[in-house]
C-alpha cells in the first residue's frame, strides 16, 4: 500500500491534525479532506470512498472522522487493518474525542503516526510498541545522569575537603597568635562585625546528605555584582507573547515524579522568635520483606527579627529511644547542651543574628530495624487467566503520627486499559500517559491505621514495581520538641511560635 496521508477531521471536512507521508501542499491535503464529506453515501455501509486519484479509507470517532487517503491502487484490507490501529492510538493521547482534546495533543499523535507509517509503508508495529517507542527511554540518558551525579558527588566531598583544610589553618593561625582568616558568618554574609574568636562556618558542619533549612534572607539594596540568571525578562516577555497569541502556557514544577516531596505552609503568625523543627526520610525496602535502608534527618532551626531577643536560650525536650546522633552547631555550648538538654551561645554575651535562618540543633538515625518502619506497604500481586489480580494494603506502625495526603504510587502495564479496582480504603487515580495507579489517602493516623486496595489488570507481578510513597506530617517521626525559650538573664519566658514538619525525601518498595 502507499499511504498518502492520515488526518483527523470533523464532519463538514475541517482538518485538526493531518499527517502527509509524501510530499503534498497544505492547500492539496485540505481540498482533499474539504471533498471528503461530500462524497459519502449516506445510505451505505462502506468504510471508503473513492475518486479518480485517490481513495478514502475511514473510521467514525462519535463527531469526528479518522481517515486515510491512499493511491488506488493499494491493498484495502491492509488499508483497514492500518485504519484500525490509527483508530486504537487516538483514545491513548486523548481522554474525550474532540476537537479541542485533539488539538491539545496534536503533537503526541503526529509522533505516534510516525510510528505507525513511514514513507507511505506500514510498519510492523503494534499498540503496546508504538507507546515504547514514543516515550524514548534512553539508555544514554540514563548513563550521563548517573556519571554527572557521582561527579557532583565527588565534587562535595572535594568541598568537604577544602573546607576542613581552611578550619585546620584557622585553628593553627589562632595556636601561632597570627590573624585568624574570615572564611564566613553565623549563616549570613550580612555579618561583618563578627569578632574573630567566634567566627562560624556553615560549610565546615555541612552534612553529607542534603539537610532542611530554608535559605538565608539575601541582604536588601543595590548590588553592582554579577547577576547570575539576568535573561529572566526575556524569558517573561516570550512568555507573554505566547499567552498574547493565545497559547496555554502550562506552569513547570521541579520533581521527580514522585519526585519532589510535599512541604507544608508556614504559619501565618510568627512571632519574633520562630522555631521550625524539620524531618525528611529515606526509606528502600524489599517487596518481600527487609528494610534495606532507612534514613531519617532532623534539624532544629531558628530566626530571630528583633534585635531585643538575641540573647536566648532554648529548652530541649527529647524523648527520643530509638538511637539518635545529635550533633549541636560549633558555636552551641555543647557541655550545656549534653548536661541540661539547652541550646546556648558559647559566649553568653553574644547574640544570636537577626533575620536568618540558624541551624542550631541536627540529627540523624539510620538503621535496618523494621519495627521503625513508620508506614508498612504490603503488595501482593497474584497471576490469574486474565492478567494479575494485586492487593496492596498499608499498616501506620508509628501510632503516634498523622500522616496527610498520602498517595501510594503503583506502576502499571501501558496499553492494556485503565485497571478494575475492587475493595478500596480511600480514592485512586489512574495516569493512563505515566503509566502509575495513584492510591489517595487523606490522612492516615491512630484511628486509621491500616487500609487496603484490590485492583485487576494485565500483566506480571514485577510491573508493579517499584512502589513510592509520599506524604507530609506535622508531627516528627524523632520526639524532639522545644518546649521554652528563655532569656540568657534573668531565664524569664519568651514567647515563640514554632513549626513542625515530617516529609518524605524517597519512600520505596523495591
Amino acid at each position: 500500500m502507499v499511504l498518502l496521508a492520515a488526518a483527523v477531521c470533523t464532519k463538514a471536512g475541517k482538518a485538526i491534525v493531518s499527517r502527509q507521508f509524501v510530499e503534498m501542499t497544505r492547500t492539496r491535503i485540505e481540498g482533499l479532506l474539504a471533498a471528503f464529506p461530500k462524497l459519502m453515501n449516506t445510505g451505505k455501509q462502506h468504510t471508503f470512498v473513492e475518486t479518480d486519484s485517490v481513495r478514502y479509507v475511514y473510521q467514525p470517532l462519535e463527531k469526528l472522522y479518522m481517515v486515510l487517503i491512499t493511491t488506488k491502487n493499494s491493498n484495502i484490507l491492509e488499508d483497514l487493518e492500518t485504519l484500525r490501529l490509527f483508530s486504537r492510538v487516538i483514545p491513548e493521547y486523548c481522554r474525550v474525542l474532540e476537537e479541542s482534546e485533539i488539538s491539545e495533543h496534536c503533537f503526541d499523535l503526529i509522533f505516534a503516526f510516525d510510528e505507525i507509517v513511514a514513507l507511505g509503508y506500514r510498519e510492523n508495529v503494534n499498540l503496546a510498541q508504538i507507546r515504547t517507542f514514543t516515550e524514548m527511554d534512553s539508555h544514554e540518558e540514563k548513563v550521563f545522569r548517573a556519571v554527572r551525579e557521582t561527579q557532583e558527588r565527588e565534587a562535595k566531598a572535594e568541598m568537604r575537603r577544602k573546607a576542613k583544610e581552611l578550619q585546620q589553618a584557622r585553628r593553627d593561625a589562632e595556636r601561632s597568635g597570627k590573624k585568624v582568616p574570615a572564611f564566613g558568618g553565623f549563616g549570613s554574609a550580612g555579618m561583618t562585625s563578627v569578632s574573630s574568636g567566634t567566627i562560624i562556618t556553615d560549610t565546615i558542619v555541612e552534612p553529607e546528605k542534603p539537610k532542611i533549612t530554608a535559605a538565608p534572607v539575601r541582604p536588601s539594596g543595590p548590588s553592582k555584582a554579577l547577576k547570575l540568571g539576568a535573561k529572566g525578562k526575556e524569558v517573561d516577555n516570550f512568555v507573554d507573547k505566547l499567552k498574547s497569541e493565545g497559547e496555554t502556557i502550562m506552569p513547570t514544577t521541579g520533581k521527580r515524579g514522585s519526585d519532589v516531596s510535599k512541604v507544608l505552609p508556614p504559619p501565618v503568625n510568627m512571632e519574633s522568635v520562630h522555631l521550625r523543627v524539620e524531618e525528611k526520610i529515606t526509606l528502600t525496602c524489599g517487596r518481600d520483606g527487609g528494610l534495606q535502608n532507612m534514613e531519617v534527618l532532623g534539624m532544629v532551626t531558628l530566626r530571630v527579627t528583633d534585635d531585643k531577643y538575641g540573647r536566648i536560650r532554648l529548652i530541649i525536650n527529647n524523648n527520643d529511644g530509638k538511637g539518635l546522633q545529635l550533633q549541636t552547631h560549633p558555636n552551641v555550648d555543647k557541655k550545656l547542651f549534653t548536661a541540661e538538654s539547652v541550646i546556648g551561645l558559647k559566649n553568653p554575651e553574644k547574640s544570636f543574628p537577626l533575620n536568618n535562618d540558624v541551624g542550631v540543633l541536627k540529627w540523624r538515625l539510620q538503621t535496618t530495624d523494621e519495627s521503625l518502619i513508620p508506614l508498612t506497604i504490603n503488595c501482593w500481586p497474584s497471576e490469574s487467566g486474565t492478567g494479575c489480580d494485586v492487593n496492596i494494603e498499608y499498616e501506620l506502625q508509628e501510632e503516634n503520627l498523622e500522616l496527610n495526603d498520602v498517595v501510594i504510587s503503583i506502576p502499571v502495564p501501558s496499553g492494556v486499559g485503565a485497571p478494575v479496582i475492587g475493595d478500596l480504603d480511600g480514592e485512586y487515580k489512574h495516569d493512563s500517559r505515566r503509566n502509575i495507579l495513584e492510591w489517595c489517602l487523606p490522612v492516615i493516623d491512630a484511628n486509621n491505621k491500616t487500609g487496603s486496595l484490590e485492583f485487576s489488570i494485565a500483566g506480571q507481578p514485577n510491573d508493579f514495581f517499584p512502589i513510592s510513597v509520599s506524604f507530609v506530617s506535622k508531627r516528627n517521626y524523632c520526639d524532639i520538641q522545644v518546649t521554652k525559650v528563655t532569656h540568657v538573664d534573668g531565664d524569664s519566658s519568651i514567647r515563640f511560635s514554632s513549626e513542625t514538619s515530617f516529609v518524605v525525601d524517597k519512600y520505596e518498595i523495591l
